[in-house]
C-alpha cells in the first residue's frame, strides 16, 4: 500500500481535478463562451452522472452496507443488483461524467486531461485498494462479480 491509498475521499479528489480544470480554463484559452448545444449537453451528462451517484447510494444503503470509501474493509455485503450489474463503482462513474460536463461547458479542450487524471488517480489509489478489500472479504464471489462487470462501465 503506498501513501496515497484510500487518503483521500473520492469527492476531495474530483473537487480539486474540478478547480484545476476551471483553473486551466481561466489561464488558457480564457474568454470561450458556451454554446446553447455546449449547455444542454452538459446538462444531460451532469444529470446523467447524477442518476448514477443516487443509484450508487440507493443500492449500498439496501444492502446496508458502508458508502465509506476510506473504508472498504468495513463492507457488510457485496452489492450485485441495480446499477452494481452494469458497473462496479457507480458514484465514481457519476463523478466523471460531472467532470465530462464540465469539459463540454468550458469547450477548452485542455480541459479533458481533468476527466483522464480522475481516472488514473482513481483506478490506482482508490479502486485497486478497495478491490483488494472486498476480494479478501468476498474471494471467489468478488471475482466472479469482477469477471461479469466492468469497472468502470
Amino acid at each position: 500500500m503506498t501513501i496515497l491509498e484510500l487518503k483521500l475521499p473520492p469527492l476531495i479528489v474530483f473537487i480539486m481535478i474540478a478547480l484545476g480544470m476551471v483553473a486551466i480554463n481561466t489561464l488558457w484559452l480564457p474568454g470561450l463562451l458556451p454554446y446553447p448545444f455546449n449547455v444542454f449537453a452538459s446538462i444531460i451528462l451532469m444529470l446523467a452522472g447524477l442518476a448514477s451517484i443516487v443509484l450508487g447510494i440507493i443500492g449500498l444503503r439496501r444492502a446496508k452496507t458502508t458508502p465509506n470509501p476510506l473504508r472498504p474493509e468495513n463492507a457488510t455485503a457485496l452489492v450485485t443488483d441495480g446499477i452494481y450489474a452494469r458497473t462496479r463503482n457507480p458514484i465514481y462513474l457519476g463523478l466523471l461524467i460531472w467532470l465530462i460536463a464540465l469539459s463540454v461547458y468550458l469547450i477548452n479542450p485542455l480541459t479533458y486531461f481533468g476527466p483522464f487524471a480522475f481516472v488514473f488517480y482513481m483506478n490506482r489509489f482508490q479502486i485497486m485498494p478497495e478491490e483488494r478489500a472486498l476480494n479478501e472479504l468476498f474471494g471467489e464471489k468478488f471475482e466472479a462479480y469482477k469477471s461479469r462487470v466492468g469497472r468502470w462501465i
